[in-house]
């Protein structure tokens, strides 16, 4: 039987036009839950692991500490309130548009992301989405240890896609990925349409020289 097309989409400065990451530490700041030093030390971290320098596992890695021996159900109700405060209007109204199109168009739609995957299933849901893969973080009875069960960025991001992609009747040389980052190269390299949007300076260089369409997801498409 003929493989699928899907449209994958990124979150963070993607479908989102501000950094899901930077704001949860600002807001678990703000509410005393992150000292100050590890908060500036998170944000650095993944501020490098953004821009490629920095290795994904260890950024990600080290950021998550903060929520070791956190209950689960407690850390869930406060990623509510983060979505519904601070990122149900922070959507870029092109990608809303584009994830629409697909959705007329009957393609699968998918959200891959190395935010929580706890955030990621919330989009989904506001979204209509079939699909949302992200960072698994680790947990025991209940709690939080502070370490990752499955990583999901640069070619982690390709394993996920290629094993969901096998158990939903893919094609990925069919499929589109949508993303502003260098740190998804890999998987822009793995699907066969790769669409960036608003990228970062490395990425936009990639774009042009391959030729890859760059939109502007800033106002409706």
């Amino acid at each position: 039987m003929p493989r699928r097309a899907a449209a994958i989409f990124d979150l963070d400065r993607t479908l989102l036009q501000v950094n899901s990451g930077s704001m949860w530490f600002r807001r678990e700041r703000a509410a005393g839950r992150l000292p100050l030093a590890q908060a500036v030390e998170a944000a650095g971290w993944m501020g490098l692991y953004g821009l490629g320098l920095m290795k994904g596992d260890v950024a990600l890695g080290r950021a998550v500490r903060g929520i070791a021996g956190e209950e689960e159900a407690v850390v869930r109700a406060r990623l509510d309130a983060f979505y519904d405060d601070e990122l149900a209007g922070a959507y870029a109204p092109g990608g809303i548009a584009a994830v629409r199109a697909h959705q007329r168009a009957g393609d699968p739609t998918v959200l891959l992301t190395s935010a929580a995957a706890i955030l990621a299933r919330r989009v989904q849901q506001e979204l209509g989405l079939d699909a949302a893969l992200g960072l698994e973080l680790e947990s025991v009875d209940g709690r939080f240890t502070g370490g990752i069960a499955q990583l999901s960025f640069g070619r982690a991001k390709v394993a996920l896609a290629e094993r969901w992609a096998e158990e939903n009747g893919v094609d990925l040389a069919q499929s589109w990925f949508y993303s502003d980052s260098i740190s998804d190269l890999p998987l822009l390299e793995r699907v066969g349409r790769a669409m960036v949007v608003q990228p970062d300076l490395r990425l936009a260089r990639v774009a042009k020289k391959r030729g890859w369409p760059v939109l502007d997801w800033g106002k409706a498409a």
